[in-house]
């Protein structure tokens, strides 16, 4: 492959500074947060850096292959060159999504827009390609000394983090390949013809082939023949009959809804078998059964027709607003999110020591906003803006619109993370006529 080298290093000016607004508005933004506030030891540097970062501290930043650089400086006023590594892909990888990628056309089409839709990461994850950084993947170097992350790297993680929401081929430039050389491998790729391979087709025009004795093949093993390769994952779920015949339906059966619950069954079959066949150490976690009400919801994200979508509202018990905030939690961390959404809880003991430490250090003194608590729920007194915490110790920020609390975002471990992007939501929601 002749890659362009003047696409393999791309540097970005230094952003104006970012008081009162969060880091991450798109999704995978705050995915990039996440995995480094889960791989950050101290929280402090973590405050730090979002200090620094909101005030401007980081100059230009450079992204190439594995590595973003930047020179930072502390609140000293002392420089300082701060390094992000990040893992690249290898070229076999970057084959298994190129293949993916123009398989669906959605995939090719919204990196021409140069978004990053969820379906997307989940498609590459489920081929063994993670794009997203995860928990450990941010590997941090700074020259200040520092082995674990430091307000430096930390800010540097910050500032990219308004980059992505930018422009995602950032991301895909740090796992490898630019933009430039990727848009020409998908074109190239979407207009190839397809053609067998060339042992497929040696064999089936070989008139000479013959078997072998079923009693000798099987004397030849050890004990047993050994068992065939497991089938390749399809691309797409499987397409279920139309039920739409000259034959009337039977009393009671509604025909459109049979054929979105059979549409969602096979997309649901089709995610779990990705998930089952993902390589990786260890045993994989058996998921737990949806109750009525989760089952509701799930099939609700997928989009029904109106009238099915009213049934899944009566069904539930929710009502149609309350299922519409429940999607919005369910597509943004499924059982979780809706146990975020539904359940009120005691914090008690160490949970609530270490709440209450997270929500100290969060802030600065002059900027720690004035908090209202009942439960795991922390409440911004005179904003519509709200903290909840979750089982798992994440905190996840909901805003108010009218009479109804919804989610306003993914999961952070940092509570500032979290209340921005809820207020980053409200004064969205505000703007709109």
């Amino acid at each position: 492959m002749n890659r362009h080298d003047g696409d393999m290093e791309r540097t970005f000016a230094a952003l104006p500074p970012a008081h009162g607004r969060g880091f991450a508005q798109t999704w995978w933004g705050q995915a990039w947060l996440q995995a480094l506030e889960e791989s950050a030891l101290d929280s402090g540097q973590l405050k730090a850096g979002r200090r620094l970062a909101r005030a401007g501290a980081v100059g230009a930043v450079s992204v190439r292959p594995g590595r973003i650089t930047a020179i930072v400086q502390g609140r000293d006023r002392t420089a300082h060159r701060a390094d992000v590594l990040l893992e690249e892909l290898s070229a076999e990888r970057w084959d298994r999504f190129l293949d993916m990628a123009v398989e669906r056309a959605g995939h090719v089409a919204a990196l021409l827009d140069r978004d990053m839709p969820p379906h997307l990461v989940e498609d590459a994850a489920a081929r063994g390609i993670e794009l997203l950084p995860g928990m450990g993947d941010l590997e941090p170097e700074c020259g200040c000394g520092a082995w674990d992350h430091c307000g430096h790297t930390a800010a540097l993680c910050y500032q990219v983090a308004r980059l992505l929401d930018q422009d995602p081929f950032v991301l895909l430039l740090m796992r490898g390949r630019g933009e430039r050389d990727l848009l020409d491998d998908l074109q190239a790729r979407s207009a190839a013809p397809a053609t067998p391979s060339s042992e497929a087709s040696e064999a089936s025009t070989s008139p000479d082939a013959e078997g072998v004795d079923a009693s000798e093949a099987y004397a030849t093993g050890d004990i047993l023949p050994p068992l065939p390769e497991l089938p390749e994952l399809p691309a797409e779920p499987g397409v279920p009959p139309s039920l739409d015949t000259e034959t009337p339906p039977a009393p009671g059966v509604d025909p459109a809804a049979l054929e979105f619950l059979a549409a969602r069954t096979a997309a649901e079959a089709h995610r779990m078998l990705a998930k089952a066949l993902r390589p990786g150490p260890g045993q994989r976690v058996v998921e737990a059964e949806l109750t009525l009400d989760q089952d509701a919801v799930r099939l609700a994200a997928g989009a029904p027709l109106a009238d099915v979508a009213e049934r899944l509202a009566d069904g539930s018990g929710r009502g149609r607003e309350g299922l519409v905030t429940a999607v919005r939690a369910w597509q943004l961390g499924g059982v979780v999110a809706l146990s975020v959404l539904d359940e009120e809880w005691t914090v008690e003991g160490e949970r609530l020591a270490r709440a209450r430490a997270a929500l100290d250090s969060a802030w600065d003194e002059d900027e720690r906003p004035s908090l209202r608590a009942k439960g795991n729920r922390w409440t911004v007194v005179g904003a519509p803006r709200q903290l909840r915490l979750g089982q798992d110790g994440r905190w996840w920020p909901y805003r108010k619109e009218g009479s109804r609390w919804v989610p306003a975002g993914g999961p952070a471990q940092d509570p500032a993370t979290a209340l921005a992007a809820a207020q980053a939501g409200t004064e969205e929601a505000s703007s709109q006529p």
